[in-house]
């Protein structure tokens, strides 16, 4: 697999004055750092390389961790005219610029184009709707780059097209192994003596963003003095300096990111609206995605609440939508509404402890037959096999309620969903008690 992509490099020689990141960007395969769960030998991306047969795709993960290096490199293999656009800079017009062009390759010369979007989460609606056509009869192949779940931002016919690929946050091991390569292949680092006394620190400090990690070495470099015999030692206070972590109060990238949006699921789980909206501040403040805040409100109102209060689902449902309608700084409102109502609820994890119970016996004990009383009999000789027969229609029997068994024989004394004594399930615990009753005699 050594030549899976050749030695050409996939654009024109870098000049010195480009950044490090740019510099040693990777060439091939065989130099790309991180996401082997990709791109190693079986796996998806590497064994479609192989076929030559590239599919329209969208690229998820956080900033700095290959997606741009990747669609270039899978475009020179595959031996594509490579398009890149930014989200945020193009329009429909520029879309359409490059789908004309990409119908003159592929009649004139039988040649592919790849249409690289950056931040495709960015593009609206009609924008996405350009593209669906040439997508689907194959005039260009999308590679959209997106840090946000393409789920969410991206629009159901054209995500439907798509193949998506999940790219993770690089650990320790891939940071050092791209540090190694800057340090060893630039052309102005290989030429000096660096020596950086806490690569951890920098690590850290970069969040398990490459570019992060190359930009903040390279700006480190430059506030070093030189030692007597011309070699640089690069100080813990020279990295901070350098990536200016001391005054962030909030990363949306980094650490605090998590930190933060920690701190607040925790508030709301644990029914402190005052810290809830101080969290919430904070993430605003730093110029985190309301909408991300959104989206963890909707997860905890199922998780942390549940059916003791259903209509926190609701709302917290309604608050996605309106912050998507109305935008900043309004939203801060909504989102402000929602949190406090979510972290006044009763709560429980019912529901939630009920699924990964569930689940669990799914996974090991998979495929367990369904009782043939409320198997389905579309034919006639599932009827005559007994499928369906003895059922109880429920509605038949006082209360709606009739004792059957519905789990499979082996599970049949499964209790997964335990009702708290919180709020409406309280209400809940006691019918089905009831019902448990009867279960019983």
């Amino acid at each position: 697999m050594s030549d899976l992509f050749s030695k050409e490099e996939t654009q024109s020689v870098r000049p010195p004055a480009a950044p490090l990141a740019e510099r040693v960007r990777p060439k091939t395969l065989e130099e790309y750092v991180g996401q082997d769960h990709l791109t190693g030998p079986g796996k998806p991306l590497r064994l479609m390389l192989d076929l030559g047969d590239v599919n329209s795709m969208i690229l998820w993960g956080p900033p700095g961790v290959g997606k741009t290096t990747l669609a270039r490199l899978i475009a020179n293999h595959v031996k594509a005219e490579f398009h890149q656009l930014n989200a945020v800079a193009a329009g429909v017009k520029e879309v359409r610029e490059v789908i004309s062009r990409a119908e003159k390759n592929l009649k004139g010369l039988h040649k592919r184009t790849i249409l690289f979007i950056d931040e495709i989460h960015r593009f609206n609606k009609a924008q996405q709707d350009a593209l669906l056509h040439s997508v689907e009869e194959g005039t260009i192949t999308l590679i959209g780059a997106t840090t946000e779940n393409p789920s969410f931002e991206v629009i159901s016919p054209l995500l439907s097209r798509c193949q998506v690929y999940i790219l993770e946050s690089l650990g320790r091991e891939a940071l050092n192994r791209i540090l190694d390569q800057a340090l060893s292949k630039d052309p102005l680092l290989a030429k000096r003596t660096i020596e950086i006394l806490d690569r951890d620190f920098l690590m850290l400090l970069s969040g398990g963003d490459a570019r992060k990690l190359l930009n903040g070495l390279e700006n480190a470099i430059r506030l070093t003095k030189p030692n007597a015999n011309g070699s640089i030692t690069i100080t813990k206070q020279k990295i901070e300096d350098a990536l200016q972590r001391k005054f962030t109060l909030y990363d949306k990238e980094g650490e605090q990111h998590y930190d933060i949006i920690s701190a607040f699921i925790k508030s709301v789980r644990g029914s402190d609206p005052d810290a809830a909206v101080y969290w919430m501040a904070r993430m605003l403040d730093g110029g985190e995605d309301p909408k991300f805040i959104a989206r963890r409100m909707i997860v905890l109102a199922s998780e942390d609440i549940g059916n003791a209060d259903p209509y926190g689902l609701t709302l917290a449902t309604s608050c996605f939508t309106a912050v998507d309608y109305i935008g900043m700084p309004e939203a801060r409102i909504i989102l402000a509404q929602t949190a406090v109502y979510l972290a006044s609820c009763p709560k429980s994890n019912a529901s939630y402890k009920a699924i990964e119970g569930a689940w669990s016996d799914v996974r090991n004990v998979p495929n367990l037959p369904v009782p043939l009383h409320i198997r389905n009999a579309p034919t006639k000789l599932m009827d005559e096999l007994g499928y369906g027969k003895e059922y109880k229609y429920s509605h038949d029997f006082p209360g709606h309620f009739i004792e059957q068994q519905f789990l499979p024989e082996n599970l049949k004394e499964k209790l997964y969903y335990r009702p708290s004594e919180n709020g409406r399930e309280k209400d809940i615990r006691e019918r089905l008690n009831k019902w448990w009753k009867k279960k019983q005699r």
